[in-house]
C-alpha cells in the first residue's frame, strides 16, 4: 500500500506541470491581447506607446518559453502576480474567498451522498417497481435541469413566495440550503442511478448466489455482499463529483450572492483579468487532482485487486 501511495504522489507534480502548460498557453495564445486588457482595466488610453510599455511591464515582449518559465518560477513561490482590476496580489484574495466555496461544495457533497445512497438502494431493492420508477424520474429531472435554472426556481419558491429562506448572502446554515441543493441535485441524481446499476450488477454475481444458498437473510446479503461491492464505483465517482460541485459553484455563487471564489473568478473572466484566471484555474486543477488521489488511495484500500494490478502482480 505504501508503494502504491508513493507512485501516485510522484504523478502529482507531473500532472500539475502539464496543467500549468495548458493554462498558460490557453490564455497567452488566445484572441485577446493581455496588454490591451490591462490598459482597459487601468483606464489608460491604448496608444501605441502605452501598449509597448504595458507589454514590457507584463513581460509579453519576451519569447513565449521565457514567459512561461518566469511565470512558473513565480508560481512555485506562490506569486501569481497582481490583479489587473484591484492591483492586489492574486493568491491572498483567492485564499480569502476559497473557504466559502469549500463550505458550499462540502455541503453539496454531503447532500449528494446522504440522499443518493438511500435512493439508489431503494431503487435496486424494488427493481422495475414503483420506487424504481420514482428514482428514475428524479434522476431524469436532475440530469436534464441546469443547476442555475434550479437555483432560480428555488429562490423564487422559498425566498420570494414562501419567505422561508434568505435569497442571498452567507449568514448561517439557512443561507446555505438553497445554493447547496441547487449544486448537488444533478450529482445526486447521477450517483443514485450509478449505485442502482452497481447493486443490480453485484446482485448477479456468483458469490451473492452462494450467500443466498447458505441461508443468509436478504438484508444481510444486500448489506454484506451486494452493497459493499457496489460502493466501489461510487467511491471512484466521488472524486469526480468534487470537481463538478466546485465547477457548479461558479454560477450558483453569482445567483445567490455567495461570497466565494467562484463569484470572484466569474468577475475576473468577464474583465479578462488574466492573473486571477490563471491562478484560479491552477488552484481548481490542484484541488481536483488531490481529491482524485485521495479517492484512488481509498479505492485501493477497499479493493486490493486495484493495488495488486498497479504493482504488476500476476
Amino acid at each position: 500500500m505504501a508503494g502504491f501511495i508513493v507512485r501516485r504522489l510522484l504523478l502529482l507534480p507531473v500532472m500539475l506541470l502539464a496543467a500549468s502548460v495548458v493554462i498558460f498557453l490557453m490564455l497567452r495564445l488566445g484572441p485577446s491581447d493581455p496588454a490591451l486588457d490591462y490598459l482597459r482595466l487601468s483606464r489608460v488610453p491604448p496608444t501605441p506607446q502605452a501598449l509597448d510599455e504595458a507589454r514590457r511591464a507584463l513581460g509579453l515582449d519576451l519569447p513565449l518559453i521565457t514567459q512561461y518559465a518566469d511565470w512558473l518560477w513565480k508560481a512555485l513561490r506562490l506569486d501569481f502576480g497582481q490583479s489587473y482590476v484591484t492591483s492586489r496580489p492574486v493568491l491572498p484574495d483567492l485564499l480569502h474567498y476559497l473557504p466559502a466555496t469549500l463550505q458550499l461544495a462540502g455541503a453539496a457533497l454531503v447532500i449528494t451522498l446522504a440522499i443518493s445512497a438511500p435512493l439508489g438502494v431503494w431503487a435496486a431493492r424494488y427493481r422495475n417497481g414503483l420506487p424504481d420508477q420514482i428514482v428514475r424520474l428524479i434522476a431524469a429531472i436532475g440530469v436534464s435541469m441546469p443547476n442555475f435554472w434550479l437555483g432560480f426556481l428555488l429562490a423564487l419558491l422559498f425566498a420570494v413566495h414562501l419567505g422561508w429562506l434568505p435569497a442571498m448572502g452567507r449568514d448561517g446554515w439557512r443561507t446555505l440550503i438553497m445554493p447547496a441543493a441547487a449544486i448537488s441535485f444533478m450529482t445526486l441524481s447521477i450517483n443514485a442511478r450509478l449505485l442502482r446499476a452497481s447493486m443490480l450488477e453485484a446482485a448477479g454475481q456468483r458469490h451473492v448466489t452462494w450467500a443466498r444458498l447458505r441461508g443468509l437473510s436478504p438484508r444481510a446479503v444486500e448489506r454484506s455482499h451486494v452493497l459493499r461491492n457496489a460502493l466501489l464505483p461510487v467511491i471512484t465517482a466521488t472524486g469526480m463529483y468534487v470537481g463538478e460541485l466546485i465547477g457548479g459553484a461558479l454560477v450558483i455563487e453569482s445567483i445567490f450572492g455567495w461570497p466565494g471564489v467562484g463569484r470572484y473568478a466569474v468577475s475576473a473572466i468577464f474583465n479578462r483579468d488574466y492573473p486571477v484566471i490563471q491562478c484560479f484555474t491552477l488552484l481548481m486543477v490542484a484541488i481536483f487532482v488531490i481529491c482524485n488521489l485521495i479517492v484512488d488511495i481509498i479505492y485501493a484500500w477497499a479493493d486490493p485487486r486495484v493495488r495488486l494490478a498497479a504493482e504488476g502482480a500476476p
